[in-house]
């Protein structure tokens, strides 16, 4: 088959495709005959040498795909060879063929095309496993999401708005965040124009966000804390914005709030199955409602596997890109 490989860690062109040996299922698992795959944050990471595969995983970059299933495990129950799904990956998607254990998989909703289903699991798993099992968002509640237009934060205010949530986002552009008002955002920051402070303290009438999705990291750390409301949950998932950062936790002790670091891809299978299974019972429904659509700004060749990256570090996109073998 052909995959993307990184032979040497470095610019997008360090992304090579070449002919490599096909995978094999393992018990439990299935392998997947692809139709697209998601690009994301984390292969950007993986390229530039500082995101390794966990052990055993593939060495190839991709989070996410979609396709037909060729090939059975033993073992494996509930699926068949033929069935159109989509799937959670620790890596190895940017390719024509990967394997998956079977609990990572998600048959393609209803109303989404077998290509575009490749946008789903790996934002739906991370917004579904972050916002909801573990910051607890409800209703009425007032989440910020920082990167609003991008896939993450697409998929985090389609689904806070379907539980009744009110959501503030920050973005660059005003297209992006007229995009993210139409997902059903109401608080908008432009970030290059406006301190995201000020505005969800105005906008609240001094209450602030009772959960906060960060992909920033450092950078934002204080200006998170401050912005949090009494008894707030900050869940830093990315660090665009450095490693290393203040807290004050005499403010973090009088608002009675938590600062929650988490990742998704180095996760035992048994974890990411869980996550899967409630992404399928809360969120499939949503996505079969019409309630919940991927957002999706273009699709590559996958030998124009280095163009999609040099996109996405410009971040003038919204919504995902996707690979196509």
């Amino acid at each position: 088959m052909r995959a993307i490989t990184i032979p040497t860690p470095g610019d997008p062109e360090a992304l090579v495709l070449a002919e490599v040996p096909d995978p094999q299922p393992a018990a439990g698992e299935v392998r997947l005959r692809v139709a697209a795959a998601g690009v994301n944050r984390a292969d950007v990471m993986q390229r530039k040498g500082f995101y390794p595969p966990p052990p055993r995983a593939s060495a190839y970059p991709g989070l996410e795909v979609s396709g037909t299933i060729d090939s059975l495990g033993e073992g494996v129950k509930g699926w068949q060879v033929g069935d159109e799904v989509c799937a959670l990956l620790s890596g190895g998607g940017y390719a024509e063929l990967v394997t998956v254990p079977a609990g990572q998989v998600l048959p393609v909703p209803p109303g989404v095309s077998l290509q575009h289903a490749a946008a789903l699991p790996e934002v739906a798993s991370t917004v579904w496993s972050n916002v909801f099992l573990t910051a607890n968002l409800q209703p009425e509640e007032t989440i910020l999401v920082h990167g609003g237009s991008s896939g993450i934060g697409t998929m985090a205010i389609q689904l806070a708005r379907a539980v009744g949530a009110r959501v503030a986002v920050t973005a660059g552009s005003a297209e992006k965040l007229e995009v993210c008002r139409d997902l059903g955002a109401e608080i908008l920051v432009d970030y290059k124009e406006e301190d995201f402070v000020e505005r969800l303290k105005a906008a609240t009438d001094g209450h602030g966000a009772d959960v906060i999705l960060d992909n920033m990291g450092a950078k934002y750390l204080s200006r998170n804390v401050d912005t949090l409301a009494v008894n707030g949950r900050l869940v830093v998932i990315g660090l665009q914005g450095g490693v290393q950062g203040e807290l004050n936790l005499s403010t973090l002790l009088t608002k009675r709030a938590a600062v929650i670091a988490t990742s998704l891809r180095a996760r035992p299978a048994a974890e990411k199955a869980t996550i899967v299974a409630a992404v399928r019972e809360h969120v499939w429904p949503l996505i079969e409602a019409g309630e919940v659509r991927p957002v999706i700004q273009a699709t590559y060749p996958l030998a124009d596997a280095p163009r999609a990256h040099r996109d996405l570090e410009a971040s003038q996109h919204i919504g995902k890109l996707l690979l196509l073998p």
